[in-house]
């Protein structure tokens, strides 16, 4: 809220200052262009001038105003972008979902068809986690609600090492239940954190460590 305040009076203040320095640029114009023309012969009326002059000081003060507006904009999109990544943040780090994560890095069979038999309840409830957070990210993270170079270099190994390990699993109970979009805003988001990944730390692999903190 303070911030907020803080950016309004901002923005006002600019404002003002922009206003300002158009009145003093168009008293200044009259003072000095008056008084040159008369003497060079010009055959010219103040209260002509002064329109002139007016209108281009209205001139000013439009670009002013939208300065100020596109200034509003960029501050209301930053905020916006504010609200995705602490969002984003508890998603991803919330206790229950590291719990979750942790269970299917150190405990997830590798092969769907034999794992999902033998799955505990705990298991289940793990895996159903994880693929409901990453649809959950998927959605917080659709073209144009915040730029990618925001939040994938601190949000892309989440989702990769997660779905390293439930691809598998997420193809095979797609396949089981007949149902190809079968989470597939996870499988999206995946596919966009491999494609980054792959660009921007071309040489990292992908590794789990049993004591992790």
């Amino acid at each position: 809220m303070t911030n907020s305040r803080q950016s309004r009076r901002r923005t006002l203040v600019l404002y003002a200052v922009i206003m300002l320095g158009g009145f003093v640029f168009w008293i200044v114009g009259l003072a000095i262009s008056w008084p040159i023309l008369r003497d060079v012969g010009a055959a010219t009326d103040f209260w002509s001038m002064a329109q002139t002059l007016t209108g281009m000081v209205t001139m000013l003060a439009i670009l002013s105003g939208s300065l100020v507006g596109l200034r509003q904009l960029t501050e209301a999109s930053h905020s916006r972008h504010l609200a995705v990544a602490d969002r984003l943040f508890e998603e991803l780090n919330s206790p229950e979902n590291i719990e979750a994560r942790r269970w299917v890095f150190r405990s997830l069979p590798g092969e769907p068809e034999e794992g999902s038999r033998t799955l505990s309840p705990e298991g289940q409830a793990a895996i159903k986690r994880v693929l409901n957070s990453l649809d959950h990210v998927a959605f917080l993270t659709q073209s144009g609600w915040i730029p990618e170079e925001t939040i994938m270099p601190w949000m892309n190994p989440m989702v990769v090492k997660a779905w390293a390990k439930l691809e598998r699993y997420v193809e095979y109970e797609s396949r089981k239940r007949g149902e190809p979009d079968y989470y597939q805003h996870a499988r999206e988001l995946a596919n966009r954190c491999r494609e980054w990944r792959t660009r921007h730390l071309p040489n990292a692999k992908t590794i789990w460590v049993d004591d992790a903190l």
